[in-house]
């Protein structure tokens, strides 16, 4: 048989230079070559010129004083902040007395009764099996603060996290205008705002819940605001068509068609809030997160396991019941809903009360609990003397740390810092116009000149090389590991419960076991980074390749096309939404580790983050967060496309 070879039409150099990423480029070249020289001449080529940096200190300073002065007599903290913080300490308070008010064993009947009716004997008694082990591990009281605290601080979230969505959903205006606003509260650190929370509302509850707040709601907000936008036009013209109003269509079209996403942004708020239990223990929010801290504190990292296990299975009881309750919305199965349906369960709960007060075993008894810390740090112990150094062929793991600091972080650190400050800006600017337009390419560039006027342009350029290398280990062994879940669906129940553990444990937990196996020093920071995030890239990427259209799919299969093909030429295009957004959470989540980074070695931003809050020194803690929300903000506007709508959905 012969092949019929086709001729590829020559491209000349006009049409070359008509295409728009070259004309961007031809200028940014222009430019280059008559600024150059003299920006050059004025500041020289090296790092951030001094002479253009800014002293922010002193205004920060007299800020905090100013803080500190007035708290007990501004009507902004006693008529405003104060009725924040009281009903925050009352709704916590009030949630922690009914979980002790029922007893242990109410708490363990009313979640299992929830998940029975929400999906099933299955997750009813599995529910039941990992209360039962916060017990048993010793924990239940603090599970039970820790759970009101959640419970509020998942509330506010998904209120907060909806109403921007909406808004960014529905209105091109109104997205552009969140899109940093999200950025700086998920991208800044914890650590960061931690300090003026504190200033505000004092060390306690309501602290812990507004750090909360903050770093929960922008994934809420981001993944409604993209089940909005990405819902079906047919739908919509349909319903448009019919006569339908514009609330009509959001309340019956819109929502109903963004419900994956929806869910998944209570999903993702949950681990959130969850990941922060730890953190949030630092300015008084108690509970598991607080015995974890003091755990690790003396190096115990049994004991800080037995706190950290109960936070990983509150995450996935709470991530199974919202999932299965987000697939039973709009199939029908929720047919029967309404008191009925819950006046058996109802009473079944109050006689499991009722027998647990004339019992008197409203406490978890003391007999039933078992010590783990002892065993956990004897196999701790036995790891970092085998595999730390001296394994065959493959190395230790501290080989494996001195080898990709040296062959990865150091070369990218170098280059950075070899590259001319204003040379860097040019670089950002090329890489933010040709995806998106003038505006995202100017933002981007000022986000990065306000790094250099704050004065930290080096630590931040070293921050930078360990982000792009933990965000591009991520993201390969993510969309590695989301193709294969995508695909199976035994994979993705085998993998389900290691992502939960992933991202709901906290980091400080690992941290310890993660230092003992690769030292101190930059390496340990990134695979940290890598581990916190990669459970979201997996998680968004498999949903977004499973959404895709399954008549597309059917006709690549009919017209021959392999299942590579079909990857790389259907799944892969039609997932781009999806896709573009995990690699942003991939980015906002590494930059959320940067700070835990800084205390095993990271150095550069974190460690001043962390200097600035153990020291009360606001300027330092707030300007080297701001700088990493600026990285954030630049890295979100090189790698996230910038489209005009041409059409607006109603």
């Amino acid at each position: 048989m012969s092949t019929v070879t086709v001729p590829t039409p020559r491209v000349g150099p006009l049409e070359v230079l008509a295409r728009p990423a070259v004309r961007k480029l031809l200028v940014l070249a222009l430019i280059a070559a008559v600024l150059g020289p003299l920006v050059t001449a004025q500041w020289g080529a090296g790092a951030w010129p001094q002479a253009l940096t800014v002293d922010v200190s002193a205004p920060l300073a007299r800020t905090s004083d100013w803080i500190i002065d007035n708290r007990d007599t501004s009507p902004l903290f006693t008529y405003f902040f104060g009725y924040i913080s009281n009903a925050v300490v009352l709704s916590v308070r009030a949630v922690y007395l009914l979980l002790l008010g029922i007893g242990w064993a109410g708490v363990t009947a009313l979640a299992a009764l929830v998940a029975w009716r929400t999906a099933g004997v299955r997750l009813a008694l599995g529910t039941v099996v990992a209360l039962l082990a916060c017990g048993v591990l010793g924990m239940w009281v603090p599970t039970m603060q820790t759970l009101a605290l959640m419970v509020i601080a998942v509330l506010a979230s998904v209120v907060v996290g909806v109403v921007l969505g909406l808004g960014a959903g529905l209105s091109d205006r109104v997205n552009r205008a969140l899109r940093p606003v999200l950025d700086t509260m998920q991208v800044l650190p914890a650590f960061a705002y931690l300090l003026p929370v504190v200033l505000i509302f004092g060390i306690g509850v309501p602290a812990a819940v507004l750090a909360t707040v903050i770093y929960a709601a922008p994934p809420m907000a981001r993944l409604t605001a993209l089940g909005l936008r990405n819902a079906d036009g047919g739908v919509l013209e349909a319903a448009e068509s019919l006569g339908a109003t514009r609330r009509q269509r959001l309340l019956t079209a819109r929502i109903p068609l963004a419900r994956k996403e929806i869910m998944l942004g209570v999903n993702q708020a949950i681990m959130m809030a969850l990941s922060m239990a730890v953190i949030a223990s630092l300015i008084g929010a108690g509970g598991l997160g607080d015995r974890v801290y003091q755990a690790l504190a003396s190096v115990d990292v049994g004991a800080a396991l037995a706190a950290g296990i109960p936070i990983v299975l509150l995450a996935v009881v709470l991530d199974r019941i919202t999932a299965a309750a987000g697939d039973r919305m709009g199939t029908g199965a929720e047919h029967g809903s309404g008191p009925a349906r819950w006046a058996v369960p109802a009473a079944v709960l109050a006689a499991v009360v009722v027998v647990g007060h004339l019992a008197g075993a409203l406490n978890w008894p003391d007999s039933w609990v078992t010590e783990i810390a002892g065993p956990v740090n004897t196999a701790k112990d036995w790891m970092v003397d085998h595999l730390y150094t001296g394994v065959p062929v493959v190395g230790g793991t501290a080989d494996w740390a001195a080898h990709f600091t040296t062959w990865v972080l150091d070369p990218i650190r170098a280059g950075l810092w070899w590259l001319p400050w204003w040379g860097l800006l040019l670089i950002v600017a090329a890489l933010a116009w040709l995806i998106g337009t003038w505006r995202t390419a100017l933002t981007a560039v000022l986000a990065m000149a306000a790094i250099g006027v704050l004065g930290v342009w080096k630590p931040s350029l070293d921050t930078l090389s360990q982000v792009l290398a933990a965000v591009a280990v991520t993201l390969v062994l993510g969309f590695a590991v989301a193709i294969a879940t995508a695909r199976s669906a035994r994979t993705e129940r085998m993998l389900r419960p290691v992502l939960d553990v992933f991202q709901t444990m906290p980091q400080f937990v690992y941290l310890i076991p993660v230092v003992a196996l690769f030292g101190v020093g930059r390496a340990p920071a990134a695979a940290a980074a890598v581990v916190y995030a990669l459970p979201a890239v997996v998680r968004i990427t498999s949903q977004g390749l499973r959404r895709v259209d399954p008549a597309a799919l059917e006709s690549a299969r009919s017209m021959g096309a392999t299942t590579a093909q079909q990857l790389r030429q259907v799944q892969l295009p039609l997932a781009r939404p999806a896709i573009l957004l995990a690699v942003n959470q991939a980015l906002v989540l590494v930059l959320a580790v940067v700070v835990v980074g800084g205390l095993v070695g990271g150095g550069a931003l974190g460690y001043d983050v962390v200097f600035g809050l153990a020291q009360g020194d606001l300027a330092t803690g707030l300007v080297a967060g701001a700088a990493i929300v600026c990285l954030g903000l630049m890295l979100d506007r090189v790698t996230q496309p910038t489209e005009r709508r041409t059409t607006k959905g109603a």
